[in-house]
This record gives structure tokens, C-alpha cells and sequence, in this order.
């Protein structure tokens, strides 16, 4: 992913009330050709960021209010919420520990190394990509699951457990020639090619909401 493409479609929000540390990152990034906007809360932040748009979050751990750690946990219940790299001034494990445990995918001292952000930036979206896809996937799959009814929904398990025309046809007491037409008409709903991309789709419907994220 090059500078070009980051700069059109993404958006990095630095939340720090340090002014300096702040203003000093949101132009470092802008000459390396990164969009980045500062806020100097997490309230600042909650209120006014552009949700519309694909970013990541370089947070403050320690802030006055609502610190990175608190912001860290309410983003962590949303399914959407952009990856988040934390910035600390003094190393503690335990701190540590707790961010990555609620989804912070990075961890960086102050001063902060501007090569060593960027890397962590690429990342972060590179991350935040592959999220939006899976969510954009999932949310195909359920609007085509939805319109199976309940035989084509009960093929469809009995396929994924790998279970024979005859076999469905002895659970459903029917013929397997209704099996076969329910088949069909399953598979052709679900655009599936294969059982394995029957397999596929029944693993992501069935995982966590955020199981992406």
C-alpha cells in the first residue's frame, strides 16, 4: 500500500492532550504523506470523528478524563471501531498487557520514532482493510442465508456435516430427488460453487459479530 493510497482513503486520528506531541505528529505524518487529524480527548474524539472514513487511532494512554485505556474499552464493544496504537511516555507490562488485550495492535514509547509509527500506521490500516472486508463478506452471506427457507436451511447444515442426498432425504422424510431440488436451489442462493464454499460460508456465520475486528 503506497502513500498515494493511504493519503485517498484513509484517515489517522491522533488523540493526545500533549499539544505539542499532538500538532508535531499530525504534520509529521502530512509531509510523509499521511492524512492525520489531532484531538485533544477522547470526548474530543467520540464527537467529532469521521466515522465514514477507513483510520486508525495513535492514542495516549494516560490523558486527563476518559483516558486512552477507557477509550480503548468502549471502541472495543463496537464492531466497526479503527485499530488503535498506543503511545505512553513510561513503559508499564501490565498497561501493556491490558491494551493488547482489548485489541491494541501496537504499543509505542515517547518519543516516538517517526519510521517506526509509519510502519505501525501501515499496519494498522492494512488491518482495518481486511476488517471492513470481512464485515462487507459477512454481511453478503447473512442477507443470502436469509433468503434460504426452512428445507434449504436444514440441506444446507446437513451438507456442511457432510451428509448424502440419501442421508438428508431419511432426516427431512422426503425423496432425494426433492433433496437434490432443495440442493440446488440452496446452492444457487448462497452463489455457491462447491460444499467447500458452503463450509466456508457456514464458519462465518457462525463466528462472533467481531470476530474480524
Amino acid at each position: 500500500m503506497n502513500n498515494d493510497a493511504i493519503s485517498d482513503h484513509y484517515t489517522v486520528c491522533i488523540v493526545d492532550d500533549d499539544d505539542g506531541f499532538r500538532n508535531g505528529l499530525v504534520r509529521a505524518l502530512g509531509a510523509s504523506g499521511v492524512s492525520a487529524v489531532g484531538y485533544r480527548c477522547a470526548g474530543e474524539y467520540l464527537l467529532t470523528a469521521p466515522t465514514r472514513l477507513h483510520a486508525c487511532i495513535v492514542l495516549d494512554m494516560w490523558m486527563p478524563g476518559p483516558n486512552g485505556m477507557e477509550l480503548l474499552h468502549a471502541l472495543s464493544a463496537r464492531d466497526t471501531s479503527p485499530p488503535v496504537i498506543f503511545v505512553t511516555a513510561c513503559h508499564e507490562v501490565p498497561a501493556s498487557v491490558q491494551a493488547m488485550k482489548y485489541g491494541a495492535v501496537d504499543f509505542l514509547l515517547k518519543p516516538v520514532s517517526l519510521p517506526h509509527l509509519l510502519q505501525s500506521v501501515h499496519n494498522a490500516i492494512a488491518l482495518d482493510a481486511c476488517r471492513r472486508t470481512a464485515r462487507v463478506e459477512l454481511n453478503q452471506i447473512q442477507a443470502r442465508y436469509a433468503t434460504l427457507n426452512e428445507y434449504e436451511r436444514r440441506v444446507f447444515a446437513g451438507v456442511v456435516a457432510g451428509k448424502l442426498n440419501k442421508q438428508l432425504a431419511a432426516v427431512l422424510d422426503t425423496c432425494e430427488r426433492t433433496v437434490k431440488t432443495y440442493r440446488a436451489s440452496m446452492m444457487r442462493k448462497m452463489q455457491a460453487a462447491s460444499v467447500v464454499d458452503l463450509v466456508k460460508a457456514a464458519r462465518q456465520l457462525t463466528q462472533p459479530q467481531n470476530a474480524a475486528s
